[in-house]
């Protein structure tokens, strides 16, 4: 929804016109039409859409490069050069072996994702605060509530900022703010967002009121948001802060907040009703005619060959293009990699339990369902045909990565290279974890983003539990959440098995793409230390953050390089 609003966007490090990213010298603001603050607000509905514009670039905000820093520098996905396709200057080669530098865009660009949207929700906190609710026919607990949603949004921002960047400025003022503010400790702003989500919860709604849905920040979700601040603060500050998260992690669990439950069924979370969810805690909204970001190029649209919604008998995006797809459990001959640090292979870590209802092939199945959440081998659809690379060459889709060709199933390539230089169309399994129903379907890409789930709480105070030596109450929490992928009785659940290797397997098989990888490596100590596909340990743990963007240092020289580079 578009705000028509003369909107100064002030992002630290950037002075902003719509999203455009330049240096200038004059930072006069000069008014070029005569709609600001004091009179945009003339109704409720204006009010409104100016509290959704954050949420709106919020969602946008997730399949930028935002998502490419988490998941491609970590263990697990990758976008290798495919023939000549995804080369783009080595941006992807440099993302996978931390070998970066401050003059990548994605790092310009991720940052002004974030600080965009805190602008947005700065702007209109500052904007709130003055008006007469009465004037528009809200109470003032009314415009109460959506000032602490605002401030939920703009935590959750910083939350991401404080994970890629560590030191950067805190900002909650539009009017009058600094141009050039200082920056803060990855300490000072964990304090910071702690402080603005306790502060905000009594002043939120509660799933379950008619106005309030999971596309908007509840007292549970801000209680998720501390709970996953809590899980990371040992990286941000030094100092370990379980506790507090298996306490509000326990409180979100036995229902303090709102009423929430696992899901019995493995895609239910991620269906088109997903939003009705017991799972749900939080959700950017999603609908095939209006706005379904994480259904775009920057996420998972692109989780799948050239040619796939052939297979999928989905024609209403064009083709796909395979950006993003796991990385490689075996070699060129389809031997096991062992890799010492015990990390990558994440196919192969779905595999080791067989009974795993999500290996199965993706098929559709009309009326909104489908099985299975992977592609690979041949994708046969419709008289006999494959789908087939955009060289027109028939697809067998393997855990490998190298140059197939049209090789079969048992069939090696004399070329054994298999790195990010040297893939094809056939490398490495595909991956939808959100469907995509066929264009007959009345709800197709109609899930909504769950951007929190319950099984995270779960998980988290699971992990809790198992730092404390309490493995029989870790098992337990986990395997709440992993039934539902296994047979009654079977011997894949926890009994005795859980290790922290064995944690953070598992903490990827829940949330494969969903964004937190490289956060969970970090956390776990195996991020820079750690081996896997065509990648070495880093050697320094000054990788653990990135680099502020040579343009963001550029338009703002009171900021310093993060250390190391």
């Amino acid at each position: 929804m578009k705000v028509i609003k003369k909107l100064k966007l002030y992002v630290p490090g950037v002075f902003l016109l719509g999203f455009t990213l330049f240096s200038c010298t004059n930072l006069d603001e000069v008014p070029y039409d005569k709609i600001v603050s004091e009179n945009f607000y003339q109704t409720k509905e204006d009010i409104i859409r100016s509290f959704l514009r954050t949420y709106e670039h919020g969602y946008w905000s997730i399949q930028s490069s935002v998502y490419q820093m988490q998941e491609l520098s970590a263990d697990q996905l990758m976008t290798p050069n495919r023939e000549g396709h995804w080369a783009d200057g080595g941006t992807y080669l440099r993302m996978h072996k931390h070998t970066w530098t401050p003059t990548e865009g994605f790092l310009n660009e991720g940052w002004e994702a974030l600080f965009v949207g805190i602008g947005l929700a700065n702007n209109s906190i500052e904007d709130f605060e003055t008006l007469d609710p009465a004037r528009f026919g809200l109470t003032a607990s009314e415009l109460n509530l959506f000032i602490a949603e605002l401030r939920v949004m703009r935590a959750w921002y910083y939350i991401k900022a404080l994970d890629l960047y560590g030191n950067v400025p805190i900002v909650t003022k539009f009017k009058g703010a600094p141009i050039n503010p200082p920056q803060s400790s990855p300490a000072e702003v964990f304090a910071f967002i702690e402080k603005e989500l306790l502060e905000a919860m009594p002043n939120l709604g509660v799933k379950g009121n008619p106005s309030i849905t999971v596309n908007r920040w509840t007292k549970a979700g801000a209680a998720a948001l501390l709970c996953r601040l809590y899980l990371n603060g040992e990286t941000y500050t030094g100092n370990k802060y379980y506790d507090k998260c298996a306490a509000i992690g326990n409180d979100i669990i036995n229902g303090k907040y709102a009423s929430y439950a696992i899901e019995g069924r493995w895609d239910a979370p991620f269906d088109w009703n997903n939003d009705l969810s017991s799972e749900t805690l939080f959700a950017f909204p999603s609908s095939f005619g209006r706005t379904h970001w994480h259904y775009e190029g920057g996420m998972y649209w692109w989780t799948m060959p050239y040619n796939a919604p052939q297979y999928l008998e989905f024609d209403d995006k064009g083709t796909a293009n395979p950006r993003f797809s796991m990385q490689p459990g075996r070699d060129v001959d389809n031997n096991l990699y062992n890799f010492p640090s015990g990390l990558g292979q994440p196919f192969v870590k779905f595999q080791n339990y067989a009974d795993d209802v999500r290996l199965g092939l993706y098929k559709n199945l009309g009326d909104n369902k489908r099985k299975g959440m992977f592609l690979y081998g041949y994708l046969d659809y419709g008289d006999g045909k494959r789908v087939q690379s955009d060289k027109g060459k028939d697809l067998y889709i393997r855990d490998a990565v190298g140059w197939f060709g049209t090789l079969g199933p048992g069939q090696y390539p004399a070329d054994k290279e298999s790195s990010m230089l040297h893939a094809d169309q056939n490398s490495g399994v595909y991956y939808l974890k959100y469907p995509f129903y066929k264009t007959t379907d009345d709800h197709k890409m109609e899930s909504d983003y769950a951007e929190i789930r319950l099984a995270e709480i779960y998980y988290s105070v699971a992990e809790c539990k198992f730092r404390a030596g309490d493995i029989s109450g870790a098992e337990q929490l986990i395997n709440t959440v992993r039934k539902r992928y296994y047979p009654s009785g079977s011997p894949s659940l926890y009994n005795g098995e859980l290790t922290e290797k064995e944690l953070l397997d598992e903490w990827g098989r829940e949330f494969l793409g969903e964004g937190r990888r490289r956060t969970d490596l970090i956390r776990f100590n195996k991020f820079t230390t750690g081996v896997w596909w065509d990648k070495e340990a880093d050697g320094s743990d000054h990788t653990k953050l990135y680099p502020i963007g040579s343009q963001i240092l550029n338009a703002s020289p009171q900021l310093k390089q993060n250390p190391g580079y």
